[in-house]
């Protein structure tokens, strides 16, 4: 920073009547990130750092034990990690993951190589492990070892080396001055490294082990071969095999050597677990046991006399005189149920259901995300919610901040004040399931205007439940035939008008209550399903519904979108429409053929919708499509979106998919009228920026102009929802000069007020 840029801000403060505004906007405009969960590590391994992998992501310690990740979102180009290695020659980093794709990391680049992903050989493709040596990636996988050049980022050769030629699964791979040594399900086998084809089966022996069988590990440790047969290791002296660990009721996880010691992850059939250090004679020089930080250890090594544990539950930890654990911050699991925002924090149930709408015994429960951190209460942590597993829906009372969690089987969960209250048959009108006497099925949660909450109680006789504001209940009796008495996410409307998903291909209910809320007198009905004359939805098959800001509700099927635009008259004839929307040159019914699985609107009323194969942003009126990300053109986790939510107040969309959860910051928010809220990010705008410049708190459609101090107009434009954005650019496209530049609203009385400032500094 120089001279210019602290007096700009000296400036700002000035001008703001001496207050800095903190301004805790996530991410720019248009700049995605990721929340994924780092507790569950399954490698360690030691190369210019220490790398720990999960099953989402890579993070690194430093020796001033700073983290730093690696994911899709900042340059790897997949999800789903199977296994890392270190190539010291080139000092990067390979990534395997699931799908037998590749990627080299070094410093901030990644270089990718998707020879084996995109291969059409057929066999199992899976890579077990990795061994690099002198530029080449050994890389055992289920069909045989794959030799990647790491020097000209490229295949080098393929070995299939079963006994006659057959695919073989490869487990590890060593090599010393003489030979290579594979461990492979038929055993040991091992081709001198000089004057045969290793590419040719019959080139490589079959070494005869201690007993018959797959071995899982081998290596060299003080130049004797050691490997892994099933739950023991032995070690190979004066050719002859020697048993030199064996731990009965013990099953090894993961073998591994580093320092001259040989590291044994283990678990007991009762679940305890330990990592051993063994010296080369077999003796143990150490023991931990660490329940709640060693749970299910995947990978362990030692450095520097540090022994470092990866554990799937308990992350990566490092054990010396004292114990450090290192867990990036990040949700509890992969994320699918109903998202809700309250006091600038956002929550979301952890849990699931299948297709066939059965439930998963998820017991992660509840994840929120305040001030940039993420907690969980769930059964782990909270032992009163051991019976409340898979919640799914889940509602916020704008109120009081009161949540109420629907969990799949465990009945009703309130949170209020960190006080928790259980509600199934002994305190409440909650049912079970017809035919499972132990399931109280709570599949949606809404509150009406009122503070009333509504409750869709799955497969029970009567599937909607009230329970008014003064603690009331209520069951309703649904007055038509719906397989397994399926109900799910409902929606209110500003008409005391519900609306309520129902799976299994039986459509969408819509429930009027009348004047008053405790009888049903006068309480109408009405189903909407496929069809001319029934409904006309694009299926029966309701997925997802969502109401925008016109007070029209849109039906997600499996078979695209409806839009009911006559909600104010519904028992008139009132069907949905199927809007026709242009793309390229073709036109064709909205979403026609997709899954749409989830939907959400922004604060402009445009629509984000999430199907199987990606997710879109569409123009309010359903004409225009802003957006599709997919995998292959932005940061997105995975093309299957299970859930969709807009933070009313940033304008960031968070994106629950099958690998995880990710979000990106967009440009419309909510409308305020409250001026105080108004808030600039960046702001003062840091030079080399070159991205947008959010202006927030503004009312819908509001007209702002940007000018010098003079007066002299720069750029003018109208906000989306209340958000409007600048490039930093002047009406014909140049950059802007540092300095000071007034925000002007105008008003519904076309009157112009100052309402805020812009710093530019200079070196953009």
């Amino acid at each position: 920073m120089n001279w210019l840029y602290y007096f700009l801000i000296l400036l700002f403060n000035l001008l703001a009547n001496g207050k800095l505004f903190a301004q805790k906007q996530p991410v720019p405009i248009g700049q995605w990130r990721e929340h994924l969960n780092y507790q569950k590590a399954i490698q360690v391994i030691k190369g210019d750092l220490i790398y720990a992998a999960t099953n989402d992501a890579v993070f690194s310690i430093d020796a001033n034990q700073e983290i730093n990740r690696y994911h899709k979102v900042n340059g790897l180009s997949d999800v789903g990690i199977q296994q890392i290695g270190w190539d010291a020659q080139n000092s990067q980093l390979i990534i395997a993951y699931k799908n037998s794709n590749i990627d080299l990391l070094k410093g901030s680049i990644t270089k990718n190589i998707s020879d084996i992903q995109r291969s059409t050989i057929s066999g199992n493709k899976t890579i077990n492990g990795i061994y690099a040596s002198n530029g080449t990636a050994y890389l055992s996988t289920g069909l045989g070892l794959v030799l990647v050049n790491l020097n000209k980022n490229e295949i080098r050769d393929t070995w299939i080396i079963g006994n006659a030629g057959r695919q073989i699964g490869i487990n590890a791979f060593t090599e010393n001055n003489q030979y290579y040594f594979a461990a492979s399900d038929e055993g040991i086998k091992r081709i001198a490294k000089s004057g045969l084809d290793p590419a040719n089966y019959q080139n490589w022996e079959n070494i005869t082990g201690p007993t018959n069988g797959a071995v899982s590990f081998i290596d060299f440790i003080n130049n004797q071969l050691l490997i892994t047969k099933n739950d023991s290791i032995y070690i190979q002296e004066n050719n002859q095999w020697k048993l030199l660990f064996q731990e009965p009721g013990w099953k090894i996880i993961h073998t591994g050597i580093s320092e001259s010691r040989i590291i044994i992850c283990l678990r007991a059939a009762t679940g305890n677990s330990k990592v051993i250090v063994l010296n080369p004679n077999g003796n143990i020089e150490k023991s931990i046991s660490a329940p709640g930080i060693i749970s299910f250890p995947s990978s362990a090594l030692i450095n520097n006399s540090l022994l470092w544990v990866a554990d799937q539950f308990g992350g990566l930890s490092s054990f010396g005189n004292t114990t450090e654990r290192y867990i990036p911050n990040g949700p509890m699991g992969v994320t699918n149920g109903e998202f809700a925002f309250y006091n600038q924090s956002l929550m979301q149930a952890v849990g699931s259901v299948n297709t066939a709408w059965n439930y998963q015994f998820n017991r992660e429960g509840i994840v929120q995300f305040k001030d940039g951190i993420w907690s969980n209460i769930g059964a782990l942590n909270t032992p009163l919610l051991d019976t409340v597993l898979d919640i799914i829906a889940l509602t916020v009372d704008p109120l009081n901040g009161t949540q109420w969690a629907g969990s799949y089987g465990g009945g009703l969960l309130k949170q209020s004040n960190n006080q928790f209250q259980i509600f199934k048959q002994q305190n409440s009108l909650m049912q079970a399931a017809i035919g499972d006497s132990g399931s109280y099925r709570v599949s949606g949660l809404a509150l009406d205007s009122k503070r009333n909450l509504w409750i869709s109680n799955y497969g029970a006789p009567q599937a909607l439940k009230l329970k008014t504001v003064d603690d009331k209940w209520f069951g309703f009796t649904i007055p038509f035939s719906l397989t397994e008495n399926a109900v799910a996410q409902i929606i209110t409307d500003d008409f005391n008008q519900l609306w309520i998903q129902s799976p299994k291909g039986n459509g969408l209910i819509y429930y009027k209550y009348g004047n008053n809320i405790e009888t049903t007198g006068d309480d109408q009905w009405k189903i909407f399903k496929q069809g001319v004359g029934n409904g006309n939805l694009p299926s029966n098959n309701v997925l997802s519904i969502l109401r925008d800001k016109d007070n029209s509700i849109w039906v997600g099927t499996d078979d695209g979108i409806g839009i009911i635009y006559c909600s104010d008259n519904v028992l008139g004839n009132c069907e949905a429409t199927l809007p026709i929307i242009q793309q390229d040159q073709f036109a064709g019914f909205l979403f026609k053929g997709e899954q749409v699985q989830s939907m959400a609107i922004d604060g402009a009323n445009q629509k984000w919708i999430g199907t199987q194969n990606g997710v879109w942003l569409i123009s309010a009126d359903a004409k225009k499509i802003i957006h599709h990300f997919t995998v292959n053109n932005s940061p997105l986790l995975s093309n299957d979106i299970k859930k969709i939510a807009v933070d009313p107040t940033t304008g960031e969309v968070y994106f629950a998919t099958f690998n995880g959860l990710c979000s990106y910051r967009s440009t419309a928010t909510e409308a305020s009228e409250d001026k105080s809220s108004i808030l600039v990010f960046p702001n003062p705008v840091p030079p080399q920026y070159n991205g947008q410049i959010a202006i927030r708190g503004l009312a819908e459609n509001t007209l702002i102009k940007i000018t010098e101090l003079n007066g002299r107009l720069v750029y003018q434009t109208r906000s989306l929802g209340g958000q409007a954005v600048w490039n930093g650019r002047d009406y014909i496209g140049n950059k802007i000069a540092s300095g000071v530049y007034l925000v002007l609203a105008r008003d519904g009385k076309g009157m112009e007020n100052i309402i805020t400032k812009i710093v530019i500094t200079s070196g953009r």
